[in-house]
């Protein structure tokens, strides 16, 4: 993680009241992430969307549990 990321993420777990360690992501995240940014930005043609949708899935898997992969797949329309 690039140290502007990593500020945002020591200041994102300062605000929350969570440690930075809940905060750290993988490669593999980082890369679904990237991918499924990419996927809404050129498959809807709004590269708005990217966000957005990063952000739907970063909130569904906060609020069910379920695993990253999974969740991207599903709203990158591969399952």
């Amino acid at each position: 993680m690039d140290d502007w990321l990593e500020q945002a993420r020591e200041r994102l777990a300062a605000r929350s009241g969570l440690d930075t360690g809940g905060l750290e992501l993988t490669q593999d995240e980082v890369d679904k992430l990237l991918d499924l940014a990419r996927i809404a930005a050129h498959e809807s043609g709004e590269r708005t969307n990217a966000p957005v949708l990063t952000y739907l899935v970063g909130l569904a898997q906060g609020r069910s549990g379920r695993a990253l992969a999974d969740l991207s797949d599903a709203a990158g329309g591969t399952s």
